[in-house]
């Protein structure tokens, strides 16, 4: 099992940056993908980026290519979401959540994913 806490929400405006971070621990954390979720207010839960286990080909959700960056520190067993020109559409609660690297599925499906964070809340005002 891998237990995930995240941190760094908040309230920022439009254009500000904020950096998640992705605490885990439980198992080892290099044998498993990263990905970070985002879930707004009455909708579904969306994907936003993963990372490899291996740490390279990492991947976005369109709407946030060019301002999210995702990484990884194996050796801290910690995952980071770096936002910057954040929009209010980015609102909502952001998740991280792992899979092991032998699982397969799209790196952009919820279901392929079997731990989950508490989540943290990023507010963007306009």
């Amino acid at each position: 099992q891998v237990q995930l806490v995240e941190s760094g929400g908040g309230l920022v405006q439009t254009g500000g940056s904020l950096k998640l971070s992705c605490a885990a621990s439980g198992r080892t954390f290099n044998s498993y993908t990263v990905g970070w979720f985002r879930q707004a207010p009455g909708k579904e839960r969306e994907f936003v980026a993963a990372i490899s286990w291996t740490g390279v080909s990492p991947y976005y959700e369109d709407s946030v290519k060019g301002r999210f960056t995702i990484s990884r520190d194996n050796v801290r067993n910690t995952a980071y979401l770096q936002m910057d020109s954040l929009k209010p559409d980015d609102t909502a609660v952001y998740y991280c959540t792992v899979r092991h690297r032998s699982v397969g599925g799209s790196f952009t499906s919820e279901g392929t994913y079997k731990y989950w964070g508490q989540g943290t809340q990023v507010t963007v005002s306009s």
